[in-house]
C-alpha cells in the first residue's frame, strides 16, 4: 500500500523538534493508567515508537518518594522517555518534576485530559481545563523547575458548551510548555463517540509548539487520516496498542515513508509477549506479576487474529504458573503452519 505523501503530514519525513529533543518517529506510546508499564514501553520503544510515555505519576507522591510511583517513572532500558504527571498543588508538581529530571526522564508531560472522576475530583487532570489560572500556575511552577522540555496533554474541554482548548494552548505555549498533545474528545465524553481529528486542528493552527493528534489511531490508514484532518504534528496511540506494542513503530515507519508495513513475525510476536510477562515479574515477584501482566496476556490473545485466540485467552488469565503462562504464550503466536499440521 503507498499513499500520497503530502496526505501523511507537512514533517513526518524529519525528525520532531521538541525544545532541546530530537525524536525520530512521529507516533508516540500514549500513557495508560495501569497499562504503560516499564514492559510495554521498553518493547514500544525497541519496535520504533517517536516516544513513550509513562502512566501517569501523581505529583504528591512521587516528589515524596512513593515507591509505586517511583515504579510507575522508572526508565530503565529507556534512552529516551517522558515522565506524565498530574496535581493540582504547584510547589508539588515542581518537585515531581525535579524528580522525573533526576530519574532520567527526556521530557515532562502535565496530564491535563484525564476524565477519570477519582482525578478530576481531586482538581486534577481534565478539571485543571475548569480552572485556567490553576492550570497556568501549575504549568509555570513545573517548566521552571527543570532544565527538560515540559508538554501537556489536555482535551477539546470540559464538555460541548466549554470547548477551550485552543486558550489553554495559547497560554500554555506563553509559559514554556514545548508540545502539545490534544485528545480529540471533551472529558464529557470519557471515551465514548468517536474522536475529532478536525477540532485538534484548531488548536493546530492557534499555536506555533508541536501539536500531537490523540484518540481513536487504532491503524495506518487512521494515522493517515488523523494528520490529514488536524495537520497535528504527531500521532499518539493509546489502546490500540495494548497487545501489539509494535503497531506504533510501524505507524512511524508508514508516516516517514508512506508505504505499507509488513509488521513483526508470528515468533518476533511470541518474544515480545514473552519478555513483557518476564519484565512484569521480575519487577514485581511472582504473584504479583502474573496479576499485573493478566490484562497484557488477555489483549496479546486479543489481537493475535487465531481462531484459538478466545479460548486462550481464557486461559492465560486464569493461569497462576509461570511455566504455564509460558506455554500458552508459545501456542498463541505459533506459526499458523504448524498449527495446521499438529
Amino acid at each position: 500500500m503507498t499513499i500520497d505523501a503530502q496526505k501523511l503530514g507537512k514533517f513526518t519525513k524529519s525528525d520532531l523538534r521538541i525544545g532541546g529533543l530530537s525524536l525520530k518517529g512521529r507516533a508516540f506510546l500514549a500513557p495508560m493508567a495501569g497499562i504503560t508499564d516499564i514492559g510495554m514501553r521498553r518493547l514500544a520503544h525497541r519496535f520504533g515508537a517517536g516516544l513513550t510515555v509513562t502512566e501517569m505519576v501523581a505529583a504528591g507522591h512521587f516528589s515524596r518518594g512513593d515507591a509505586a510511583n517511583k515504579l510507575k517513572a522508572d526508565g530503565r532500558g529507556l534512552d529516551l522517555f517522558a515522565v506524565q504527571i498530574a496535581g493540582c498543588d504547584p510547589h508539588l508538581m515542581a518537585e515531581a518534576g525535579r524528580c522525573a529530571e533526576n530519574a532520567g526522564a527526556a521530557l515532562i508531560d502535565i496530564n491535563m485530559g484525564c476524565p477519570a472522576k477519582a482525578v478530576t475530583n481531586g482538581f486534577a487532570g481534565s478539571h485543571l481545563m475548569r480552572d485556567l489560572k490553576l492550570a497556568i500556575e501549575l504549568i509555570r511552577a513545573t517548566v521552571k523547575a527543570v532544565c527538560i522540555p515540559v508538554s501537556l496533554k489536555m482535551r477539546l474541554g470540559w464538555d460541548a458548551q466549554n470547548l477551550n482548548a485552543v486558550e489553554l494552548g495559547r497560554l500554555a505555549e506563553a509559559e514554556g510548555i514545548a508540545m502539545l498533545t490534544v485528545h480529540g474528545r471533551t472529558r464529557a465524553q470519557f471515551f465514548t463517540g468517536q474522536a475529532d481529528w478536525r477540532a485538534i486542528g484548531v488548536v493546530k493552527k492557534a499555536v506555533s509548539i508541536p501539536v500531537v493528534a490523540n484518540g481513536d489511531c487504532a491503524s495506518l490508514e487512521d494515522a493517515t487520516h488523523m494528520l490529514a484532518q488536524s495537520g497535528a504534528d504527531a500521532v499518539m496511540i493509546g489502546r490500540a496498542a495494548v497487545g501489539q506494542p509494535w503497531l506504533i513503530g510501524d505507524v512511524a515507519r508508514f508516516l516517514a515513508d508512506g508505504e505499507g508495513v509488513e509488521g513483526p513475525s508470528a515468533g518476533m510476536r511470541h518474544s515480545a509477549a514473552l519478555e513483557h510477562f518476564e519484565t512484569l515479574l521480575e519487577v514485581h515477584g511472582v504473584s504479583q506479576g502474573v496479576r499485573q501482566a493478566r490484562k497484557h496476556l488477555a489483549a496479546y490473545a486479543e489481537k493475535a487474529g487465531i481462531a484459538q485466540g478466545a479460548a486462550l485467552r481464557q486461559r492465560l488469565v486464569r493461569l497462576e504458573c509461570p511455566n504455564e503462562i509460558r506455554a500458552n504464550l508459545a501456542q498463541l503466536f505459533e506459526e499458523p503452519r504448524l498449527r495446521t499440521a499438529a
